[in-house]
């Protein structure tokens, strides 16, 4: 009985501490990131570049993305009202898949952005490295991230401990309830990774 007893406080008590890292690790992200993000456009100040981070253009059912669709949006109305002058669209490029292409083709024909202010790049598998090819191989650290809000967090995290003087524009959200509770959740978790990885040193890559 007292084994069972053992086994069920040092449960509990890596339960709390778990809650605990996840509370701590949220409210470092939150902290650093404060007053960086805005969802208005006349608030915004100015940058010569946006940096748009890349999804799937289409969901499993083949409809378009809703989340991929708010961030071109959020990116054409930063092009549109003077916020930037140049746009970087960073995400996959595979075999029979190019984020960079569809992002580009949908801000051209879509939004009526000129094609020769969009850069490629192809090779931003994930936000981190979105970030870092941002700094090391475009050389551009005064930029606009552009993501649903809950994503720009982590984006100006790692933007931050790079060095970068990013803001974030925030796309507009996707509500359903099917995908908005899991990527918060989702989100929830890859701060704490991120915050982990930065105290460690470690690359996320």
């Amino acid at each position: 009985m007292r084994i069972i007893r053992n086994i069920f406080n040092l449960g509990f008590v890596s339960l709390e501490l778990g809650i605990l890292m996840i509370c701590f690790c949220n409210v470092w992200v939150f902290g650093l990131t404060n007053g960086r993000t805005y969802t208005k456009i006349s608030k915004i100040p100015p940058r010569e570049i946006a940096l748009v981070l890349g999804t799937s253009p289409k969901m499993r059912s083949g409809l378009s993305n809703p989340y991929f669709t708010k961030r071109m949006d959020a990116a054409a109305l930063l092009y549109h009202h003077g916020k930037i002058k140049k746009i970087i669209v960073s995400g996959e490029k595979s075999k029979g898949y190019n984020e960079p292409a569809a992002m580009k083709n949908y801000l051209v024909y879509q939004e009526g952005v000129p094609g020769d202010i969009i850069i490629e790049d192809p090779k931003g598998f994930n936000t981190y490295k979105s970030i870092l090819r941002c700094k090391d191989v475009y050389k551009k650290k005064n930029v606009i991230i552009v993501s649903q809000g809950y994503h720009n967090l982590r984006a100006l995290f790692f933007a931050r401990n790079n060095d970068m003087n990013a803001l974030g524009f925030d796309a507009q959200d996707v509500t359903k309830p099917e995908s908005f509770y899991r990527n918060q959740a989702r989100e929830v978790l890859a701060r704490v990774i991120a915050v982990v990885y930065f105290i460690l040193g470690v690359s996320p890559d």
